[in-house]
């Protein structure tokens, strides 16, 4: 995959896909006991992620990814700025506004798979749906629905501990689907899986965005950022380049 741009991208004013994220002068500033600063993590930061578009997001140690992660994920809020998700100014929702808001908007994947030893897969998808208060009827429904999506269906009676960890992180990827979010956000997914393992579940989020699914990724690895549309980079808490990949057509499974 070749790049086509190479800029800090504006954006654009033509018609298109309607944004699922949208930062606008985003700044967060940590500050010490005295009140003065300690550091800036993110130093005015623009950007705009359409519906559909598969981003990686990268930048050494200290760079600000994991801040703008975080801000983009409504795990933190800014110090400055505005962030839109889903054209919902985020910084204007209280805190139970924004848990809940960040619960039905969003589905997380962790390097590690978070999954509760004690519950079996089913039940481990459905937690999320717990608290949105579905019935239990439907939320094993939709749990066992990720699950046949994820290729795991013949796992669902099956605990964490009786699963290898690309099953785990599967199942991981299931459970942050099962709220039908408008946005998968993934840090370090394959970051506990051997090659071939991390493979196969790197060719399920091409297949996920082969569908339509919006997906941020944190990565350090330039391979796997090359598996996507486009690569923001970040540098001293700016935008260092934002790259637009070539298109390619990705086979969707099943």
């Amino acid at each position: 995959m070749t790049a086509i741009t190479t800029a800090t991208a504006p954006a654009s004013s033509s018609p298109g896909p309607r944004a699922v994220a949208e930062l606008r002068g985003v700044r967060k500033t940590y500050y010490k006991p005295d009140g003065s600063v300690m550091v800036e993590a993110l130093r005015g930061i623009d950007l705009t992620i359409p519906a559909g578009q598969y981003v990686a997001i990268m930048g050494a140690s200290g760079s600000g990814k994991s801040t703008l992660m975080n801000i983009l994920g409504c795990l933190d809020r800014p110090t400055g700025g505005e962030y839109l998700l889903d054209g919902v100014p985020a910084e204007r929702l209280g805190d139970e506004e924004l848990s809940a808001f960040r619960g039905r908007k969003i589905g997380f994947v962790f390097q590690a798979f978070n999954l509760i030893p004690q519950l079996t897969l089913e039940d481990n998808v459905a937690v999320p749906l717990f608290y949105q208060d579905v019935p239990k009827a439907e939320r094993l429904r939709r749990a066992t629905e990720k699950l046949g999506l994820v290729e795991l269906d013949d796992r669902i009676g099956h605990r964490p501990r009786e699963l290898s960890g690309g099953q785990q992180q599967r199942a991981a990827i299931a459970r942050a689907l099962v709220t039908e979010p408008v946005v998968l956000m993934a840090d370090e997914p394959t970051g506990n899986l051997d090659s071939k393992t991390g493979e196969a579940i790197l060719k399920l989020f091409d297949d996920l965005h082969a569908k339509g699914m919006t997906i941020m990724m944190v990565t350090h690895d330039d391979a796997i950022a090359e598996r996507c549309e486009r690569i923001v980079r970040l540098r001293d808490g700016e935008i260092e380049s934002d790259t637009v990949m070539q298109k390619r057509v990705v086979p969707v499974a099943g």
